[in-house]
């Protein structure tokens, strides 16, 4: 048995980033980003939430009633957050095809549209200690957005579902990490 305490990992911190479509995309944890790409700031502490969730469907023989094959029918990748910074980008995301105005000096509006597709790239930066997990997103889009609540005592949060679509190759998303626990030792 081979138990590695040192191969444990925490989502201290990190951030989620967000850039056009056809922006430089990362090839490794660590790099900068290339300016496109624009922080989303806090998110609250509940964290980032990666999900999978497939859809099977199994075959079942005629002959004994039993499942001889089982067949992928839906394979989908989902991060989902709470934003607790508000500002336009934050804004422009949760509400996507609006857009945040100036009016005048030290006055903006943004009038929230019938949502529109707002294909976008993420990478999310993971970060425990001197330790880096990338996760580069090459095209993804908030599906699923929850409610805002205006209450004394608690931040204003911006709870966004992005739902990850394959690439060329495709790869949902890829991930980088200059942990050694990450690959094989």
């Amino acid at each position: 048995m081979s138990l590695l305490a040192d191969a444990v990992r925490i989502g201290i911190t990190g951030e989620l980033y967000s850039g056009p479509l056809g922006t430089t995309r990362p090839t490794d944890s660590s790099t900068a980003l290339d300016p496109a790409y624009v922080g989303l700031g806090y998110v609250s502490e509940d964290g980032v939430t990666e999900a999978h969730e497939d859809t099977v469907q199994d075959v079942i023989a005629w002959q004994n009633a039993t499942v001889v094959r089982s067949t992928r029918t839906e394979s989908k990748m989902t991060l989902a957050m709470t934003l607790i910074e508000t500002k336009g980008e934050v804004l422009e995301l949760f509400h996507p095809g609006a857009s945040v105005e100036v009016v005048s000096a030290g006055e903006w509006k943004l009038e929230v549209p019938v949502p529109t597709t707002d294909r976008r790239q993420f990478v999310l930066d993971v970060i425990d200690g001197t330790k880096h997990l990338r996760i580069d997103i090459p095209n993804g889009e908030v599906t699923e957005r929850g409610e805002i609540t205006y209450a004394n005592g608690e931040p204003i949060g911006y709870q966004v579902t992005i739902t990850c679509y394959p690439d060329a190759a495709g790869l949902l998303a890829t991930k980088y990490s200059d942990d050694a626990n990450f690959g094989y030792s």
